[in-house]
């Protein structure tokens, strides 16, 4: 069986800047203070206007230039995100509409920050199956909407911006090697959106007074040991499935949750951080989009060559964590 391949990336990410500069100017905190923490200088806020599907659209058409395909070629869309347009159509039926993939058959995929590996080893085994031709597989946030821009520890770390594969099986362009997904139910509730679903309070007045609609971060500390010990975990099951080992890896794309975590990933694999391609500082957390943005840049960017051996990794809530190895 051929392997698929990535054949083309796009990424989008929002005009507007938000610095920390900006922060400090409604909230109780320093450009020192949330550096030093989390290694994020700056990040992008979507326009009133925007929804998730708008930033999508772009990363998408980006994508498809690359791969030299038009929106009618799709026939399978797969849209990884928490933050939909609407919860009723998914996301990916929007996205579907805007982009005229009228061809294609489109849903969402929920998995947190490791929602873009998830989408691509859906993508991945579909069109192993002979299901499905050739996949387009997005990820995109306006996370900026779902946090307290009051809460301190939490509002500083995330971003906008959306990011996009097209996947098909073929020859040429990037070989995906391998996918691999994991769940861990029992841990979900230290990454929590609590308000607005059938488990409890319908939004109301007294929800929305609650902030129950807010994206709230239970036991940080608890969390930052079990990333690192995941992203590692995935990482080796990635390289040992195709029988190389994390030495072999050129360049290891990660999900940008915090320097710290990327930092603690790159000590217990025993890798130089040179290797570890970040966007976090100027990006910040843009949960499921920010490992095919950083991929699409590191591509356009030089970063990844002919013959890199690419490791995509993710942890995010769920519990949810995953990884992928590519050979470009």
């Amino acid at each position: 069986m051929k392997n698929n391949a990535i054949v083309g990336t796009g990424s989008y990410v929002p005009e507007h800047i938000m610095t920390n500069f900006d922060i400090e100017k409604f909230l109780d905190t320093s450009d020192e203070w949330i550096f030093t923490r989390t290694g994020i200088k700056e990040r992008r806020i979507a326009e009133k206007d925007q929804a998730t599907s708008d930033l999508c659209k772009v990363a998408c058409e980006r994508a498809l230039d690359a791969a030299g395909m038009e929106a009618e070629d799709i026939d399978l869309l797969i849209l990884a995100t928490i933050t939909p347009d609407t919860h009723c159509p998914a996301g990916a039926n929007w996205l579907e509409s805007k982009l005229g993939c009228t061809n294609a058959v489109s849903f969402d995929v929920t998995a947190a920050c490791s929602g873009f590996l998830f989408a691509l080893h859906v993508a991945d085994n579909m069109i192993k199956s002979g299901v499905n031709k050739k996949a387009l597989v997005v990820a995109g946030e306006i996370m900026s909407r779902v946090v307290n821009w009051k809460e301190r520890e939490s509002c500083i770390l995330w971003g906008d911006g959306a990011g996009a594969a097209v996947v098909t099986q073929s020859d040429n362009g990037a070989q995906i090697l391998s996918t691999h997904i994991h769940t861990d139910g029992p841990g979900g509730e230290t990454l929590l959106m609590p308000g607005g679903g059938s488990k409890t309070t319908p939004i109301s007045y007294e929800s929305v007074d609650k902030g129950l609609h807010y994206l709230k971060m239970i036991e940080a500390n608890k969390s930052f040991k079990v990333a690192v010990n995941r992203f590692a975990e995935a990482s080796e099951e990635a390289t040992a499935f195709s029988g190389y080992t994390i030495d072999d890896v050129d360049l290891i794309i990660p999900h940008q949750a915090n320097l710290r975590i990327l930092q603690g990933m790159a000590k217990k694999l025993a890798v130089p951080m040179e290797k570890v391609y970040m966007t976090i500082e100027k990006y910040g957390n843009i949960s499921s989009a920010t490992v095919p943005i950083a991929l699409d840049e590191a591509v356009r960017d030089g970063s990844i060559k002919k013959d890199s051996l690419v490791l995509l990794t993710a942890f995010g809530g769920g519990l949810t964590w995953g990884s992928s190895l590519v050979h470009w």
